[in-house]
């Protein structure tokens, strides 16, 4: 299998107006990322714990949520389309989306609480990570299948982000929707079992979510044949592995291409794949070709992991 790497990429101002000409779609799990900041100087007597003193409180759209607030960053026209309970945290999400422009496709299950994440840092460190979470009801589900239906004729591209938390029970079927209607489908993967998504244009799974449906590999041409067998299973176009230090490779039909990593302090990975995926969505939606759309996204991927928590790009740190 041919294989290559590509370094380099060159952004124009023109590429801004490509972008804000693009309209997509993000379909997932949608979470609010809570972060409680503050400093730690004792330790609890009634238990070996850090005691924390709040001092402030940040709230950001988080899963698919952020992946869509990522591509409105670069410009994009994005529509939300996911869950979310009958609660402050639901509201709070809708507030934040109204904020940055989204269009809220919300669907309201008043019998599950809202995703929340909810991380407490102190001292640049995270001490710990507590998540609210419940599988949707399924009639829920079913009213969301028909929400995307309405509004697929009104993008270019439809953007997957499943974090395995039970908003994306239908994929398959709004896989095979949105391909027949000729939009273009990328997939943020999780779990072992990738036959859901089926037939997707794009795939991108990191390195240990890769290793969950091939296993482990000996080296780079037995990673290549293990990730083709996968290609040609799903029958999708490509699939681009996202390599932490290593970059990032786009797995073709006519071979490898690989990208290097943007040489960058690594301060928090969360959300790094949200904005990747979101990067590479609105570039292909843009006219963009794969290759190209892959190094743009590398170069927004090596930018985020430089902030703290779930983080956006904006176009001038891509110039």
């Amino acid at each position: 299998m041919q294989s290559k790497t590509r370094n380099t990429i060159q952004l124009q101002k023109s590429d801004i107006e490509l972008f804000r000409a693009t309209t997509i779609l993000v379909v997932g799990d949608v979470m609010l990322d809570r972060y409680w900041f503050g400093d730690t100087q004792r330790i609890s007597p009634e238990a070996p714990v850090p005691i924390v003193q709040i001092n402030r409180v940040d709230e950001r759209l988080g899963g698919a949520a952020n992946v869509a607030r990522n591509a409105a960053s670069l410009g994009a026209k994005v529509a939300l389309l996911g869950l979310v309970g009958d609660d402050e945290s639901g509201r709070q999400v809708g507030h934040l989306l109204n904020q940055d422009g989204i269009d809220s496709l919300l669907q309201i299950d008043s019998s599950v609480p809202t995703i929340v994440k909810l991380r407490v840092v102190a001292r640049q460190q995270q001490l710990i990570r507590l998540d609210f979470e419940q599988e949707p009801d399924q009639q829920v589900l079913a009213a969301k299948l028909a929400s995307f239906e309405e509004v697929l004729p009104r993008v270019q591209a439809v953007i997957f982000s499943d974090y395995g938390k039970g908003a994306l029970k239908h994929i398959s079927q709004m896989i095979e929707l949105a391909r027949l209607a000729g939009k273009i489908v990328l997939v943020d993967p999780k779990g072992s079992d990738y036959s859901k998504y089926h037939w997707a244009n794009i795939i991108t799974p990191n390195r240990s979510e890769l290793r969950q449906v091939i296993g482990r590999w000996q080296n780079e041409d037995d990673l290549a044949r293990k990730v083709e067998d996968l290609r040609v299973a799903l029958a999708v176009e490509a699939i681009l592995l996202t390599r932490s230090e290593e970059g990032m490779s786009l797995f073709e039909q006519d071979g490898v291409t690989h990208v290097l990593a943007q040489a960058r302090e690594v301060f928090d990975v969360s959300g790094a794949g949200d904005t990747v995926i979101s990067t590479l969505a609105v570039a292909l939606a843009s006219g963009w070709d794969a290759h190209r759309a892959m190094a743009l996204a590398n170069r927004a991927g090596g930018i985020v992991v430089g902030k703290l928590g779930t983080a956006t790009v904006s176009w001038e740190e891509l110039l």
